[in-house]
């Protein structure tokens, strides 16, 4: 049964611990290629930041924004039970003002990793990591194994996006 872009519960719980995900994207030549990256999710949407010099991901998904972000590894998604999930979407790369645009996401980074505050401070120390892209995805498809048995189908659920 779709639902209105919102993730199913035990998915949305399971992304909330997330610590490290796998963001999947499509290169030029069709190939899948997945960056470890923290996921930050709203409710509605899940983010991602990028350092905006040199990226081939960032290209990657301006050129496709059809992307997957899987939670798979039990150290990176500390989740009680454990699960796995895979979820599909649609990414936009929002890279208006490198330096201060990804700041809105402040109080979910801050909410999963309180470290960094600490590396806030230093901003101007190391100015090349906070010249950040925001990638913003809209979920589509969520692939849910419970208690991460991926040798059995998942429950499959469809989103309607907005």
């Amino acid at each position: 049964m779709p639902t209105d872009g919102v993730l199913p519960a035990p998915a949305a719980a399971l992304l909330d611990a997330a610590l490290v995900a796998e963001l999947t994207v499509v290169d030029g030549r069709g190939r899948p290629i997945s960056y470890p990256l923290i996921p930050l999710y709203d409710g509605t949407r899940i983010y991602m930041t990028s350092a905006a010099l040199f990226s081939k991901k960032l290209r990657h998904i301006k050129a496709n924004p059809k992307v997957s972000v899987a939670l798979t590894d039990p150290v990176g998604v500390p989740a009680e039970p454990f699960a796995r999930a895979t979820i599909q979407g649609d990414a936009v790369v929002v890279d208006g003002d490198l330096h201060t645009d990804w700041e809105r996401l402040l109080p979910l980074w801050r909410a999963k990793e309180p470290v960094i505050d600490k590396f806030v401070k230093m901003r101007f120390g190391i100015p090349l990591f906070f010249e950040r892209s925001v990638i913003e995805i809209a979920p589509t498809k969520v692939l849910y194994w419970e208690d991460g048995a991926t040798d059995r189908p998942p429950v499959v659920t469809e989103l309607v996006t907005s």
